[in-house]
């Protein structure tokens, strides 16, 4: 069987542009663990490039993808005092079928978000 993944595309929508540079990570929880899969940033275009796009150690079960807002608003300039008002988002969501594809389309402003399934 070949798993069908998760991608991740991240955009600021307070500037209007792909999120380059956030820093996001993705965890599989098993029982009381959670396991890390991937991190990294996402790229020029706000995708997560990680072999878990394409299906890589994706299996049926829980996951959390983290997003760290604050830090990435921080790092472009944003003058937020510190503590940042979102720092740190993380999604929980289930893979019910490892033989499809999962898209997380992660909309942010530092000051809320949307997150769904949503289509490639």
């Amino acid at each position: 069987m070949t798993a069908g993944g998760i991608s991740i595309h991240a955009v600021d929508v307070a500037s209007g542009r792909p999120a380059e540079g956030l820093e996001v990570r993705l965890l599989r929880i098993s029982g009381d663990m959670q396991e890390l899969l991937a991190a990294g940033q996402c790229g020029p275009t706000g995708l997560f490039d990680h072999p878990t796009v394409r299906g890589e150690g994706v299996t049926e079960g829980c996951y959390i993808a983290q997003f760290l807002v604050g830090a990435f608003y921080t790092a472009n300039g944003m003058n937020n005092a510190p503590p940042a008002f979102l720092d740190e988002v993380s999604f929980q969501f289930g893979v019910a079928d490892a033989r499809q594809h999962y898209h997380l389309p992660f909309k942010f402003t530092a000051w809320g978000y949307s997150l769904f399934r949503g289509g490639l």
